[in-house]
């Protein structure tokens, strides 16, 4: 980032107002309302939720990550801190192991604190919160500390879009890259895949909520995002996410300046790569055709998005 950029949360920290979200937040979790899940489980007292999670964060592990987006990785990494435990039950989870075992270590917020100011001392870009969504309070109680203790880089909100408006209310003016991932836009498919028949209207509005607070992504003059949302779409085999759908919504209803990553990477883990749950699940259990994902480019071309992941570093 350039020297004058000025992370949003640093001003809400500064006047006591992150500390006052994050004990806020906290609180919500007994009964827990964090997500759409809405669980009612007492998390407060570390009993998991539906995401396997209680009152602690769990972190699977963190480091430079130099395989995002070029505007996120830059030339020094971006500092991602990956969280165990999730809010959806996608039968295609590529990361199991964290999602659904929870692999990882419990951390107080002092040490998830500790973690942001090691990844900013190592020289990365900015702190890149994954799969955050089933604990927002964790991560602000974190965040406040390390404020305090210097931390200065960009907070970006890496997460599956199955997020509560309560949970981004408390992130206005904290978050300054939102990376939200619009996984399926049918309802039924989303009910059979995802677990969450609520996913697609719960992502439309999550996404509404993320682009009023920060708008159309912007970079700095060496092409690192500096804020502003990113939208990320996986493609699926037989068309089953609903790319022409999504791009249509995206380019209507939100920006026709959205910035979008199509993703190719499609390939069967989890169940639905497992014998025998993946008899159910014939339809995915192969990687996408060459020919799937030009329909996808040209789907989304033709719904009048405009800015696509092709930008590369200057």
């Amino acid at each position: 980032m350039g020297s004058d950029f000025y992370p949003a949360y640093l001003s809400l920290a500064a006047s006591g107002e992150l500390k006052r979200r994050a004990d806020e937040a906290v609180s919500t979790l007994a009964p827990c309302r964090v997500c759409p899940r809405d669980c009612q489980v007492d998390r407060l007292h570390d009993r998991p939720g539906t995401c396997r999670i209680g009152r602690w964060a769990r972190v699977a592990s963190y480091f430079p990550h130099i395989g995002e987006e070029d505007c996120l990785r830059g030339w020094r990494g971006s500092g991602t801190i990956f969280f165990s435990g999730c809010n959806l039950r996608c039968v295609f989870c590529q990361n199991w192991d964290i999602s659904r075992e929870c692999e990882g270590q419990v951390v107080s917020p002092e040490r998830l604190a500790g973690m942001m100011l090691e990844l900013q001392e190592l020289g990365c870009h900015n702190i890149n919160w994954v799969t955050p969504e089933h604990v927002v309070p964790q991560a602000l109680e974190a965040l406040a500390l390390a404020a305090e203790n210097g931390l200065r880089l960009p907070i970006v909100y890496n997460t599956s879009a199955y997020d509560s408006l309560g949970s981004l209310r408390w992130l206005d003016g904290i978050v300054d890259i939102y990376l939200p991932d619009f996984k399926i836009w049918d309802s039924a498919t989303a009910a059979r895949l995802l677990q969450a028949r609520d996913y697609p209207e719960a992502a439309r509005q999550a996404i509404r909520e993320m682009h009023r607070q920060v708008g159309d992504l912007t970079f700095d003059q060496h092409g690192l995002a500096r804020r502003g949302l990113l939208i990320r779409h996986l493609v699926m085999p037989n068309g089953l996410a609903g790319t022409r759908e999504i791009a249509a919504w995206l380019a209507r209803d939100l920006s026709a300046a959205t910035y979008i990553n199509v993703m190719a990477q499609y390939h069967p883990a989890g169940e639905a790569a497992r014998s025998p749950a993946a008899a159910r699940y014939a339809d995915i259990t192969r990687c996408i055709t060459a020919d799937e994902f030009r329909a996808a480019m040209a789907d989304a071309r033709t719904a009048g998005l405009q800015r696509f992941d092709e930008r590369r570093l200057t």
